[in-house]
C-alpha cells in the first residue's frame, strides 16, 4: 500500500440555501382578487404600479431585508452547512465505511468525490479514476439500452471500447440481465437497474468505487455479492468508500470508518471501536442489578408480565457482567406477573455491538412451567461454555405466553468477555466471526 494518499479531503464544505416561508395575517381570496384586478391600474407617484413598488430595487422581489413578500406568506433564506470543515486521507487499497445518521452528510460528501457537486470550500485530490453508484440511476441514461449504458459508462470512465469488450460478458453475467440487454433501461425494476449499474462500477476497474446506501434496493443474494466483489476490488488494490447504515457489513467490510455527525467528522478510526461508539453502548453497567422497567418496549403490550431487572452472576476474580472466554455466562431475569397465565417462554438474543445477531434460545427447551401466577418471579439463564471472542455484547429479553408476545426489550443490557490465557492459545483475535466452537479433532486411519 503506498504511503501518497489515493483521496485527500481538506477543509471541506458545501453550503445549501434554504429558504423558509411563513404566513402573513389571514387573506381572503376576494381580497386577493380585488388586489390583482385594481394593482394593474394603479400608479404610485413616481408613476410605478404598486406591483412593481413591493418589488425591490434588484427586480428580485425581495426587499432590503433579505425577505420576499407573498400574497400571504414571507420567504426567508438561511444557509444551511450540510458538511464542514471535513478532512481525512485514504490509501489505495483501502475500504472505508462512512457512517452517520441521516442528514450527517455522507450522501453530499460521495456526491463531491464523485464530482456531482462541487464544494463551497475546501478541496479534494483524487488520484484516480472514480466510478460510482450513488442513486438508482446514477449515470445511466434512461432511453438507452442495458448494452448502451455499459459502453457508454465505461466511456466515461476513460476505457476503450476494446477493454469494455473484454468485461462485457462478465458484466452481464454478474448482474443477471442477459434476457434485458437490449431493452430500455428506464423499463428495468428498481432492483434489475442497480444490479447493472453496480456491476458495471465494480468490473470497469476504476482505482476508485464510491458506493451510497442503494445497495439496500436490491435482494439479499445480490447483496451478498456485492459484498463479496468489494472484497475482492480492495484486495486487487483498489479503493472502496462505502456508505451504509448497516454496522454489520461495516464490521466485517471496512478496515476504516470516518464518522460523519450534522456535517463535521466526529471520530476517524477502526470498526470495532468506532462501531461501539456509534451505537451508544460502549460503557458496561458497574451495577450487578440492572434495572428495566423504564427501558422502551417493542413489539409487546406488557399486560401480563413485564420485565423488571436483570442481576449479574459473576466470577469472583472478574468485575460486574465480566465473563471468562471459554468460561460460563450466567446471569439472572426478575419479571412481575400481573395476570395469570400459561405457557412461559423466556427468550434471549446475543448481539456484537454492531447489532448482528450472534446466537438465540428459549427457555422452553429445557424448562416447562405450564402455568405461572400473580407475583414477583426469576429465571437463571446459564452459558456453560458459549466460546464468545473477547469483546463487548448486548443482550435482547422477551417473555411470551400462548398468546404471543407479553413484554420485548431490543437491548436490555450489556456484558464483556475478557480474554484470558485460553484466548491467546487458541489465537482467537485472528478468527473471522465471534463464537469459536468447541471442536474435536482427531487423525482417521
Amino acid at each position: 500500500m503506498s504511503d501518497d494518499p489515493i483521496i485527500r479531503v481538506e477543509g471541506l464544505g458545501k453550503r445549501y440555501s434554504l429558504r423558509h416561508l411563513r404566513d402573513q395575517r389571514y387573506v381572503a381570496l376576494r381580497d386577493v382578487l380585488v388586489e390583482k384586478a385594481t394593482g394593474l391600474f394603479r400608479r404610485s407617484p413616481k408613476g410605478r404600479s404598486k406591483m412593481a413598488d413591493r418589488r425591490s430595487g434588484d427586480g428580485s422581489g425581495i426587499p432590503d431585508n433579505g425577505q420576499q413578500i407573498t400574497d400571504n406568506r414571507v420567504a426567508s433564506k438561511e444557509d444551511f452547512w450540510a458538511l464542514r470543515n471535513v478532512s481525512f486521507e485514504v490509501h489505495r487499497g483501502e475500504v472505508v465505511g462512512i457512517i452517520g445518521r441521516n442528514g450527517a452528510g455522507k450522501s453530499t460528501l460521495l456526491k463531491i468525490l464523485s464530482r456531482i457537486t462541487d464544494p463551497t470550500e475546501g478541496r479534494v485530490k483524487l488520484r484516480g479514476r472514480v466510478a460510482s453508484l450513488l442513486e438508482v440511476g446514477t449515470g445511466f441514461h434512461p432511453e438507452l439500452t442495458g448494452r448502451e449504458n455499459i459502453y457508454l459508462n465505461g466511456a466515461i470512465l476513460g476505457m476503450s471500447r476494446a477493454e469494455i469488450r473484454t468485461k462485457f460478458d462478465e458484466i452481464v453475467a454478474f448482474a443477471e440481465t442477459e434476457k434485458f440487454l437490449d431493452t430500455p433501461v428506464k423499463r428495468y425494476s428498481s432492483g434489475m437497474y442497480v444490479r447493472l449499474a453496480f456491476a458495471v462500477a465494480a468490473h470497469l476497474e476504476p482505482e476508485i468505487l464510491v458506493i451510497d446506501e442503494v445497495l439496500a434496493v436490491g435482494d439479499v443474494d445480490f447483496q451478498k455479492k456485492c459484498l463479496g466483489k468489494m472484497r475482492q476490488v480492495a484486495t486487487d488494490g483498489r479503493t472502496v468508500l462505502f456508505v451504509t447504515h448497516s454496522m454489520p457489513n461495516v464490521m466485517s467490510l471496512c478496515g476504516k470508518v470516518v464518522w460523519l455527525r450534522e456535517g463535521r467528522v466526529t471520530a476517524i478510526g477502526d470498526p470495532p471501536s468506532l462501531v461501539s461508539q456509534y451505537l451508544g453502548g460502549s460503557k458496561i453497567s458497574s451495577e450487578s442489578v440492572i434495572k428495566l422497567e423504564r427501558l422502551p418496549r417493542t413489539l409487546a403490550s406488557a399486560d401480563k408480565a413485564k420485565i423488571d431487572a436483570v442481576r449479574c452472576l459473576p466470577d469472583e476474580k472478574l468485575g460486574v457482567w465480566q465473563y471468562w472466554y471459554q468460561g460460563a455466562i450466567e446471569f439472572q431475569i426478575d419479571f412481575v406477573v400481573r395476570s395469570p397465565f400459561a405457557g412461559l417462554c423466556v427468550g434471549i438474543a446475543l448481539h456484537e455491538f454492531s447489532g448482528a445477531e450472534i446466537a438465540s434460545s428459549l427457555s422452553t427447551h429445557d424448562l416447562n412451567v405450564p402455568f405461572l401466577d400473580t407475583g414477583s418471579h426469576s429465571i437463571v439463564a446459564n452459558y456453560p461454555s458459549l466460546g464468545l471472542v473477547p469483546g463487548k455484547y448486548f443482550v435482547g429479553l422477551s417473555i411470551r405466553s400462548d398468546a404471543g408476545f407479553e413484554d420485548y426489550l431490543e437491548r436490555a443490557f450489556e456484558f464483556e468477555v475478557v480474554p484470558n490465557g485460553l484466548s491467546g492459545a487458541h489465537r482467537v483475535q485472528t478468527f473471522g466471526g465471534k463464537i469459536v466452537p468447541k471442536v474435536l479433532y482427531r487423525l482417521s486411519e
